[in-house]
């Protein structure tokens, strides 16, 4: 039986989770090398040929785009790389990753709130809303671990103001790629955002000097491309709200990850947070059986 496309969708936007549960991890151990910048310029560059090799390898080998389509892109490189994703990996600098990952996945409220400003036709049912909200209670469990530490959560520091930010950020080029870009490959996509910005981290480089590129910033620019053309791929297959509410995967995976890699201990909180995960997702999934019985009716 084969899967219909917003069951693709949710697996290839959990793809996309997974890996930004892996990214601030590489770039952290990357910060021991270099800097906030010279890693971001890095991994622009390397995401910009990853794409650039899904585009060719993919049955759509055109890079054209509109001058219409070439303003929203630049936008979103504009906003997306050069001023959301730098101002992420600074905060990386400041704060530890868990707080960096659970602001950074609070996207689903700005997104609802755009959605419903700018994307007049993005319907959500009640069951999207129950879904998102689990999703949301599922990375606050995971994140915090512990009850008394979910009680005294605080996210006062400059550190997560700067993430908080970068989230909005972030929210207001999902809402631009779902209105302007809706059928535009995934890859041309990726490839365009990080191409205009890899043009001024290119001159960052050659004036400073920096031509050394080391292994866990290479890593981190194939996971955030292997990432990126996902997310992008699950935009054009589910609304906006509910790619960013899959998105709230990312602590959960990063806390699956330390258990087995870093032999981290697994709290009642976060277990229950992994449940509400997966409940979180079958309420999505089940938005497409309602649309369907409504054209039916």
């Amino acid at each position: 039986m084969m899967m219909t496309e917003k069951r693709i969708g949710v697996i290839i936007v959990l793809m996309a989770s997974l890996m930004w549960a892996i990214e601030p991890v590489l770039a952290k151990l990357s910060y021991q090398q270099a800097d906030f910048i010279h890693t971001s310029a890095t991994r622009a560059i390397v995401v910009c040929l990853l794409a650039f090799l899904y585009v060719i390898f993919s049955k759509n080998k055109s890079f054209k785009i509109t001058k219409k389509e070439g303003t929203v892109l630049i936008y979103i490189a504009i906003m997306g790389t050069l001023f959301a994703d730098l101002l992420y990996f600074y905060a990386l600098t400041r704060i530890p990753v868990i707080n960096a990952v659970i602001i950074g996945h609070l996207q689903p409220l700005f997104i609802i709130l755009f959605g419903f400003l700018l994307l007049k036709t993005d319907k959500l049912y009640p069951v999207d809303y129950i879904g998102i909200a689990l999703l949301m209670i599922s990375a606050v469990f995971v994140t915090t671990k512990t009850l008394s530490n979910a009680v005294m959560l605080s996210f006062g520091s400059p550190g997560d103001a700067i993430v908080l930010l970068a989230t909005i950020a972030w929210a207001t080029t999902a809402i631009a790629m779902r209105k302007f870009l809706p059928t535009m490959h995934a890859g041309v996509i990726t490839f365009y955002r990080f191409l205009f910005a890899s043009v001024f981290f290119g001159f960052y480089l050659i004036i400073h000097q920096l031509f050394t590129f080391y292994l866990f910033q290479i890593a981190t620019g194939i996971v955030v491309g292997i990432g990126t053309i996902c997310y992008y791929e699950g935009l054009k297959r589910l609304k906006a709200a509910q790619v960013s509410a899959l998105e709230l995967g990312a602590p959960v995976f990063a806390a699956i990850i330390g258990f087995i890699v870093l032999g981290e201990q697994v709290t009642w909180m976060q277990i229950v947070g992994i449940i509400l995960l997966f409940f979180g997702i079958r309420f999505l999934s089940k938005q497409e059986q309602i649309e369907t019985s409504t054209i039916k009716s």
